[in-house]
């Protein structure tokens, strides 16, 4: 009987001794159990402490890894392929700002640590409860149908959330970017995971949620056109007009700043329009993003200068027939009228005829 109950793991059930004698057993059989079993709770507790401990540990290295990697991204460089791979991420078509850059950084960093948190912390819970001696079947289960549930639920969440990763790692836009995403307009302030704020052009701030955004038209990637349509008489010289514009073009493209907005030959396209006293010419110039307005203005400035200096008229004059200048009131009225100081008064309130022209 003894011996059977020393094999047994399980702790035996104690009665109330009734004797010395049962004293005496019941002691020796709890001291049997507890020299039984303390190697296997101390080697079951010296293991959850090392599962935790190590846990932690990874968890800091892959933390401090990932910060210096994101630091290491987030810094300006000369040459985008000393990065590596993963800082092609950040790599863009134009020129990245330090905003951008370091928002985008920041919240690829911010993916990357909850993904590997997350991780480690949750095999490290599982193998704590394996340990322990609980069963995980039954538990995988229930949080396998929790889990679909909660994603169910909070669908919506996850949408903008697995939104917001794709847009950030695609570089689909960033801060400072003029993007047009079909419900709003406006000039991006933060790129969040789940929301993205934009300033229109009233000063609003639109909050937009990424699972929301269908289509992104970005105005501030690749390059700008400035389209300037420019007026010119009817009867002017085209051919001679469309070199002044190209010459004034040429010049301002040399001019600071406007040598780094303008990019390429501006073109003239041709004849947009034609009236009974204008002729309506196209002019198109490739700029950096969201600097068109600015190329625009500053070269409707030059032209009109150019055409006033050239003598270029923007628009023929009608034949009328100019109006005669009013006739002195002392060659219309005669004297009788004008020695009377009341009727004078009077007459000088409505309006003179002038006299046909002979």
């Amino acid at each position: 009987m003894l011996a059977d109950s020393t094999a047994d793991s399980t702790p035996p059930a104690f009665e109330l001794p009734t004797s010395a004698a049962d004293v005496s057993s019941t002691t020796r059989q709890a001291a049997s159990w507890l020299d039984d079993n303390w190697q296997s709770w101390l080697a079951s507790g010296l293991r959850i402490v090392f599962i935790v401990v190590l846990a932690l540990v990874l968890r800091a290295a892959v933390r401090k890894l990932i910060d210096k990697l994101i630091a290491r991204m987030a810094r300006p460089a000369e040459d985008e392929a000393e990065l590596g791979v993963i800082g092609g991420l950040l790599a863009n078509s134009g020129v990245v700002n330090t905003e951008r850059r370091q928002q985008r950084s920041e919240a690829i960093g911010s993916v990357l640590r909850s993904v590997s948190s997350f991780t480690i912390l949750g095999t490290a819970a599982l193998m704590v409860l394996s340990a322990l001696g609980v069963n995980l079947a039954p538990l995988l289960a229930s949080a396998g149908v929790a889990g679909v549930a909660i994603g169910f639920g909070a669908r919506n969440l996850v949408t903008d959330f697995l939104s917001g990763v794709f847009m950030i790692m695609e570089d689909q836009y960033g801060v400072g970017d003029e993007i047009d995403t079909g419900v709003a307009t406006g000039t991006v302030l933060e790129v969040g995971l789940r929301v993205t704020k934009l300033r229109g052009a009233g000063g609003e701030i639109w909050y937009i949620r990424n699972g929301e955004v269908k289509r992104i038209a970005n105005m501030s990637q690749g390059w700008g056109t400035a389209t300037v349509d420019v007026q010119v008489g009817y009867k002017e010289d085209l051919a001679q007009v469309e070199a002044l514009i190209l010459e004034t073009a040429d010049q301002l493209s040399k001019e600071t700043p406007y040598d780094e907005l303008v990019w390429g030959r501006v073109k003239v396209l041709g004849v947009e329009s034609v009236a009974a006293d204008s002729v309506l010419l196209r002019v198109e110039a490739r700029c950096t993003p969201g600097k068109a307005p600015q190329v625009s203005r500053a070269l409707r400035m030059r032209l009109k200068a150019a055409f006033d200096q050239a003598g270029v008229k923007l628009k023929e004059e009608t034949a009328a027939a100019a109006a005669a200048p009013a006739a002195p009131v002392a060659e219309v009225l005669p004297p009788s009228v004008l020695a009377d100081p009341t009727s004078a008064r009077s007459l000088a309130a409505k309006p003179i005829p002038a006299q046909a022209s002979e």
